[in-house]
């Protein structure tokens, strides 16, 4: 099978530049290219530039590589990935095309214009390289016409959703004239390295997530307009209650831009034979009128929601002014969706009646935008971060009742479902021999996964579990390798979690197992350490439960570091507090490109209190033979900024450069496969013969160190930007990284280090502020920020 090395992207507009940004994000070296300008900006005049100059031929694409550095959220996981980007203009450097493995074409929606510019890349291109579209509202197979038989085997349409980097889903939707072995490729290529769930969708309108979603979304507008439902209730209704995320209906919406949705919705113009499909997809009015007064969403600043300097404010679509918002009593989240929609009020009747038909849609197209129900589900779950796609969420809601009540309130229930249940299947999904299936004409299907892919529940299933509580799990997943699976509530690090290290460690040591990984399949890795009844402890003035609480987890994480065995730890999401000093004890990470990872005590009027601070500190040192004052300084000046700020990498790629990940760690690009790399990474250590950590003594900055941090720390408050209370929390902080009374450049042993961290975590617990701080973060989720940006 090729393997793509190279890639080019042509349209450096938002969507085409945040492709090129995921290829640089998987190490890819990539060209993007644009048109050249038709005529000069006036600033370029007044520098005396001409339309002949570089700078300006290539305007277009390098304002995108500026976007690229200062984009929120941004679409590199590191700015140093720009050194693999060559930019250029599509006249004079067109001829850069002709190297590449995969060029992807992300232009203007004009198919004339596409069609002229394949054949000039069909004229250039190397025999055998790639070559795709990225559109939603072009027929793929019309954009091949004339072109030679090498193009048309290579060519493709690959939909990337926006932002590529955050939204895991591309459709890929080959030809008849595309090699099966392109689709592999490709399919192949965007798993591994670009982190994506590939679905494969037929050549029809906004192919499968934009078909159905919109679909979705218009019915739930039409259903509010009808039940007379303000836009504050029907997202209330429209959230987590039906699996959807917390932005709802109208907030997502917002988000995506209305102008974004009305391109999808015209897409299907004049596309549809069904009268149904056709009325659903009519722009409601409301649409139409908000389009016209620019209420696009965030990017106007007004859509369905208005953000203003006293707060949130929602549309009333009646008079198409924005009001205050309501605080609603009633709460859906919690409630059985089942029990629900049964129930004979406005509210229950709307959902159903904005669920039901969405369903019903779903199950039409089958056949249509795709074959399978479970890439209909994995598109829709993939592109808009729903826990249920229609037939997982029509499962949830029991096949047999819903279809019966459709058939009572007069729903055209389509033919394969009334034979599939005829034929006796009763559900769309199934467990069989501990492996979920899914119905596919008359039968179930095994859900396709790599051959090597670990899933937690199934591995449990098959092997059962060797120890267990509240905390965790310590499963076997084959080769020797076990498995320690956190699944606390919240993904909080306890008691019972720390038991379980210890319980695990001691079993991987004295059997004949390889090694141990610590990893999940919750929402985030960890969030850290129990805080609420940390708090609790400290409200009681239990110090001396705290002091045994504190020692047993620098003890659990010493296990970790010192094991017999290899330990590899894999990162995922969240990784913080003591998560992210699980991380840093064991013998390897394998972390998920989309980690983020830090030491956030201070959040809290804490320091961390696992041996985090220490570790940090030692990942960077060691890059350093013999250091001298001035880098041990500078070294750990440099940690002290990141912990007391409670700096959170952005990415892996970013954890590497604060010194959370080291260069042995490993990163993987799709966070299914995370298990599987981590899998590896124990067989690998433990087949190179693993050599435990040896206990080394670590150099410290000392009282120079301390007296240099404390001096810094003075003058931002001078200037306003540290409360007394926060420099407080950097004193206790300072002590323990440089080490405390000793002199600069002194080798002092690791427990000096962690009976210091302990001293100042007991301390700081102890203090009001520090209690009142950690109160308002379980209460409202976010810290309680005391002092300006440093």
């Amino acid at each position: 099978m090729k393997e793509i090395k190279s890639a080019a992207v042509i349209g450096s507009g938002v969507m085409g530049a945040a492709i090129a940004a995921q290829f640089l994000n998987a190490g890819i070296a990539t060209i993007l290219l644009d048109i050249v300008p038709n005529q000069l900006t006036e600033e370029e005049k007044e520098k005396g530039l001409t339309i002949e100059d570089k700078v300006v031929r290539n305007r277009f694409v390098q304002r995108a590589v500026e976007r690229m550095k200062t984009d929120l959220p941004s679409p590199l996981t590191s700015v140093h990935n720009l050194s693999k980007l060559t930019i250029g203009n599509l006249e004079d450097d067109f001829a850069l095309l002709q190297d590449v493995d995969w060029i992807v074409e992300a232009i203007i929606e004009d198919i004339s214009i596409k069609k002229e510019l394949f054949k000039k890349i069909d004229q250039l291109r190397k025999k055998g390289s790639i070559v795709s579209s990225n559109t939603s509202g072009i027929s793929i197979n019309k954009m091949k016409e004339n072109l030679s038989p090498d193009f048309q085997a290579h060519f493709l349409g690959t939909h990337f959703f926006n932002p590529p980097r955050y939204i895991t889903l591309l459709e890929i939707i080959p030809t008849k004239e595309t090699a099966p072995i392109v689709v592999k490729t490709i399919s192949e290529f965007a798993e591994e390295t670009l982190g994506k769930v590939v679905v494969k969708a037929s050549d029809t309108p906004n192919f499968i997530a934009n078909r159905i979603g919109s679909y979705a979304f218009l019915n739930i507008v039409n259903e509010m307009i009808k039940a007379d439902l303000t836009i504050e209730e029907v997202d209330q209704l429209t959230g987590p209650l039906i699996g959807r995320p917390k932005s709802a209906t109208f907030h997502t919406l917002d988000m995506v831009g209305l102008d974004t949705f009305y391109q999808v919705i015209q897409n299907m113009k004049g596309k549809m034979k069904n009268p149904e499909e056709i009325e659903t997809f009519k722009p409601p009015a409301l649409l139409d009128e908000m389009i016209k007064k620019k209420m696009l969403g965030r990017k106007t600043k007004k859509g369905f929601y208005q953000k203003t300097k006293e707060g949130l404010k929602v549309l009333d679509y009646h008079t198409m002014t924005y009001k205050e918002l309501t605080r609603m009593k009633e709460k859906a989240e919690g409630k059985s969706l089942t029990l629900f929609l049964q129930e004979p009020n406005k509210k229950g009747q709307f959902l159903w009646k904005g669920i039901a038909p969405f369903l019903l849609y779903s199950a039409k197209m089958v056949g249509e935008i795709t074959d399978s129900i479970f890439e209909i589900d994995q598109a829709v779950q993939s592109g808009f971060n729903w826990k249920n796609g229609p037939f997982r969420l029509w499962d949830e809601l029991s096949l047999k009742d819903t279809v019966k009540r459709m058939e009572e309130e007069s729903m055209d229930i389509p033919k394969w479902i009334k034979e599939m249940m005829n034929a006796g299947f009763e559900q769309f999904y199934k467990e069989v021999n501990g492996v979920i299936h899914y119905y596919h004409q008359g039968e179930y299907l095994p859900i396709p996964k790599s051959v090597d892919q670990i899933d937690i529940q199934e591995s449990k299933k098959r092997r059962g579990v060797l120890l267990s509580n509240n905390g965790a799990s310590l499963i076997d997943i084959g080769d020797g390798v076990l498995l320690l699976e956190l699944h606390s509530s919240n993904m909080s690090i306890g008691m019972d979690i720390l038991s379980m290290i210890e319980k695990s460690i001691e079993k991987v040591e004295s059997e004949a197992y390889k090694g141990l990984i610590i990893g999940s399949e919750k929402k985030n890795f960890s969030l850290g350490a129990n805080l609420a009844l940390m708090l609790l402890e400290a409200q009681n003035g239990d110090i001396v439960e705290l002091q045994i609480a504190v020692r047993r987890f620098q003890q659990a994480m010493k296990r970790i570091k010192y094991c017999q065995k290899p330990i590899v730890a894999v990162p995922y999401q969240r990784t913080l507090g003591g998560g992210a000093e699980i991380c840093l004890a064991a013998s390897k990470v394998q972390a998920s490109l989309e980690t983020y990872i830090g030491l956030v005590e201070t959040g809290v009027g804490l320091i961390p209190g696992g041996g985090g601070t220490t570790e940090l500190y030692c990942n960077k040192i060691k890059q350093y033979q013999n250091p001298s004052q001035e880098e041990i300084l500078q070294l750990t000046a440099e940690i002290f900024q990141t912990v007391l700020t409670a700096k959170v990498a952005t990415s892996a790629a970013h954890a590497k450069e604060l010194g959370f990940l080291t260069n042995k760690d490993g990163i993987t690009n799709n966070v299914r496969f995370l298990l599987r790399d981590a899998k590896k990474a124990v067989l690998q250590l433990a087949n190179e013969q693993y050599q435990p950590q040896q206990k080394e003594k670590i150099v410290v900055a000392g009282t120079v160190g301390y007296e240099f941090l404390m001096k810094e720390i003075k003058k931002l408050g001078k200037l306003g930007f540290i409360s007394e209370y926060d420099a407080f929390i950097a004193s206790n902080l300072a002590t323990v990284l440089t080490g405390g009374k000793v002199e600069c450049g002194t080798l002092v042993e690791e427990d000096y280090l962690l009976d210091l961290e302990r001293e100042a975590f007991i301390r700081l617990i102890q203090e009001q502020e520090t209690q009142k701080r950690m109160l308002h973060l379980l209460q409202t989720g976010k810290p309680l920020l005391a002092r300006k940006k440093i």
